[in-house]
């Protein structure tokens, strides 16, 4: 979602860093840049007016211009301000009570079924034991779709007869949460097409009746500004206390994204940022300001790492590895788990000095070279998997028939091979350098 004004922020910041000494004509002619990105990004005029302002007074001080590194500290005030912009309210997620009580309110399309089962998803890593409610009665379907979603999460789903009353199912949820030993009832509440009075009614009895301790709005991200103005009609109405901006991996501009709490004071508690159950996570202003500065988020790719990458496997690769025995089936294998990663734009997003490359990773994935990568390696004999040297011509034609490819691709991915195997040894270390722990997945 914040990759072309992430780019405009590289580009414009990555000027002044490599200047060094700075004037105060240089600081202003960047911050007409930043502020022009923020506003094509859609980000609330006053937000971006307020921002510019104060960085600017940071960054023309004495201080900072007399430096020799004034260019790199100016982006630090940038990255800090960034912080400050997203960092608005309590982003503690509370569990207490018993059970302990999670709203999830919002807008007819917003996200909140999905939502509703990350979120499931999330607590039980934390140790708990959900209960996931269906209190919509209004969309039969939204019912369906979240116990589609429990089954395969292994996560009760609780559904009461038609016609039941909203309130009511909210407690009887709580009374089967309670027979079940389930510690965290979450309730998948009804949305409307546009916010009104029934539905703010609706949900003030449910607060009322069940007294969540938190009552999450689920934000679509990609409606732009008009999600602002929905935030602020939740909140004037019903006891909000956090939001899941859904949808971050889309296309849109993003601007709703960094405006929403600035303007609403709202804390942003969670982000979805898929559509897998798996595609949530815990909202951390400083590690998505560091993406948007092409900083990357060591962080999360390590926690993502940790949940996806088979320690056991990954252990044997660190080992072929050392030994020089990495093989394109071993390539092979470890481009696909790096994919369960997320998107591979995104996970290269979050690489110190690989965001620029960001958008390029991903336009690969979905020219389908991946798919033609694997198609390449599978149509090989074990010991061609094993050995390249010995793809000779003939080996090579009959690859790329069997593969459905060509051969000029067939010698861009031995070439590719080889070229990771450098790097790989590289990584490994003639020295006795160890592989990083994210990029094997090791805890």
């Amino acid at each position: 979602m914040f990759d072309t004004l992430s780019e405009r922020l590289r580009q414009t910041l990555g000027a002044l860093t490599g200047r060094g000494r700075v004037s105060e004509a240089d600081v202003d002619a960047a911050m007409r840049e930043v502020r022009l990105a923020l506003l094509e990004a859609d980000v609330n005029f006053k937000v971006v007016r307020d921002f510019v302002a104060r960085v600017r007074e940071r960054a023309v001080g004495a201080e900072v211009l007399a430096s020799l590194t004034a260019g790199q500290q100016v982006v630090k005030i940038v990255h800090e301000e960034l912080i400050s912009l997203l960092a608005a309210g309590d982003r503690t997620f509370h569990l207490s009570g018993s059970p302990a009580v999670i709203a999830l309110v919002g807008l007819q399309g917003s996200g909140k079924t999905t939502s509703s089962a990350k979120l499931a998803r999330h607590i039980t890593k934390l140790g708990r034991r959900p209960l996931l409610v269906a209190a919509d009665p209004y969309r039969p379907a939204a019912a369906d779709q979240l116990q589609t979603l429990g089954k395969s999460l292994d996560i009760p789903v609780f559904r009461a007869p038609a016609g039941t009353p909203v309130v009511e199912i909210a407690r009887q949820g709580m009374e089967a949460a309670r027979r079940q030993t389930r510690d965290v009832v979450i309730l998948d509440t009804a949305g409307r097409l546009t916010v009104d009075e029934a539905l703010m009614a609706e949900i003030a009895a449910v607060a009322s009746a069940v007294k969540p301790i938190e009552t999450l709005l689920v934000v679509d991200a990609m409606t732009g500004q008009e999600s602002v103005t929905v935030a602020q009609a939740f909140a004037a109405a019903v006891p909000v206390t956090g939001l899941v901006l859904t949808k971050i991996d889309g296309d849109a501009r993003g601007g709703a994204a960094l405006s929403i709490s600035a303007v609403t004071g709202l804390p942003v508690k969670f982000m979805g940022t898929g559509e897998k159950t798996d595609a949530l996570e815990v909202f951390h202003p400083d590690r998505l300001a560091g993406r948007m500065l092409g900083m990357g988020d060591i962080l999360t790719l390590v926690e993502r790492a940790q949940e996806t990458f088979d320690q056991k496997q990954s252990a044997r690769l660190e080992e072929k590895i050392r030994k020089a025995s990495f093989t394109l089936e071993d390539m092979l294998d470890h481009l696909q788990q790096v994919q369960k990663m997320g998107p591979l734009g995104q996970v290269m997003g979050m690489i110190p000095g690989f965001g620029g490359m960001a958008r390029e990773a991903q336009a690969a994935v979905d020219r389908g070279e991946l798919k033609r990568l694997e198609a390449i390696i599978r149509s090989m004999t074990p010991r061609e998997r094993r050995d390249p040297n010995v793809l000779n011509g003939s080996r090579r034609r009959r690859i790329a028939h069997g593969s459905g490819t060509t051969l000029p691709d067939v010698n861009r991915v031995v070439k590719q091979f080889g070229e990771m195997q450098k790097l790989m040894k590289q990584l490994s270390g003639g020295g006795g350098r160890r592989l990083p722990a994210g990029l094997l997945g090791r805890r």
